[in-house]
């Protein structure tokens, strides 16, 4: 069984700061870093350093031939990714000391994708096979329809969430994985057992997680409601990564036949080590480093 992320691959350019930068003012940076990033690309790294068969499919400019080196030095598959005659996307991030981040995207390559990319790319992959989506590219509502058509297990991280995500073909799903803000814009509800009965209401066969920071997650799969508290942290040092690390290992783990309460401990205790860590796709523990972390 393989897995197919089909997402967003960045330059991240990273500035560490005593505070994020208000309108109009200027902060020193103590630091500045060039790394690989994308929720897509970070997702992936996060399965395949869980130990996922898994691909990456998306788009890079010629300036993004690094980022198919790191996805290949961190066990994911790299030739489904196109390069365009377009930069690859970018993002700038500011973090401040306290570990919070702000985040200015650049698309670029991402939502260049030609249509016929989505019929083209899935046609790897058989019925049985898991697709892991996000909103950082062009091709998204295509994506999860040809998936459908094909018998695959579709999986949408809703974000950066915008509107137009309410309009998508979201009843073709086998899970939905959101974080509390997200699931506040999808709802308009929010507090957590309010959000999820809400998407349950509209998406009665989907599995849901929700994650909700310090507070752990909450996972329904429709036939219960499972809390899972938030692991330990040695030091918060950067969130930048921590949703995708937990998408990542909560995704590996379902593939890996363990059930959704096993999969939510996992996926929050890779997390927890992802945070304490600087970077996004670099703080990504390999499954060692998580089995190795403490477990709530």
């Amino acid at each position: 069984m393989k897995v197919l992320v089909f997402g967003s691959l960045n330059i991240d350019c990273v500035f560490r700061l005593p505070r994020i930068a208000r309108a109009g003012e200027t902060v020193a940076s103590s630091a500045f870093s060039r790394n690989v990033g994308g929720k897509g690309l970070n997702q992936a790294v996060a399965l395949g350093r869980a130990g996922a068969e898994v691909y990456m499919a998306g788009a890079v400019g010629e300036d993004g031939a690094f980022l198919r080196a790191f996805l290949e030095a961190s066990g994911v598959r790299a030739e489904l990714i196109r390069t365009l005659d377009v930069p690859s996307g970018q993002a700038m991030i500011q973090v401040e000391d306290s570990g919070e981040n702000a985040i200015v995207l650049y698309p670029g390559a991402n939502r260049a994708l030609p249509p016929e990319a989505a019929a083209q790319t899935l046609s790897r992959f058989s019925a049985g096979d898991w697709l892991l989506l996000q909103n950082e590219i062009n091709l998204t509502p295509a994506l999860i329809e040809e998936a459908h058509r094909r018998g695959m297990v579709t999986v949408l991280n809703p974000s950066p969430f915008t509107p137009e995500i309410l309009s998508w073909p979201l009843e073709k799903l086998q899970w939905l994985i959101l974080n509390e803000l997200e699931g506040a814009d999808m709802t308009g509800r929010r507090d957590p057992d309010g959000i999820l009965d809400a998407l349950r209401s509209r998406l009665p066969r989907c599995g849901l997680v929700l994650t909700l920071g310090e507070a752990g997650s909450v996972c329904d799969t429709g036939a219960e409601r499972l809390r899972q508290p938030a692991c330990p942290v040695r030091k918060l040092t950067d969130t930048t990564g921590a949703g995708d690390t937990f998408t990542g290992y909560f995704v590996q783990s379902l593939l890996a036949g363990e059930t959704a309460a096993s999969a939510l401990r996992a996926a929050s205790r890779a997390a927890a080590v992802a945070i304490s860590r600087p970077g996004a796709a670099v703080s990504v523990p390999t499954r060692r480093e998580v089995e190795e972390s403490p477990e709530v």
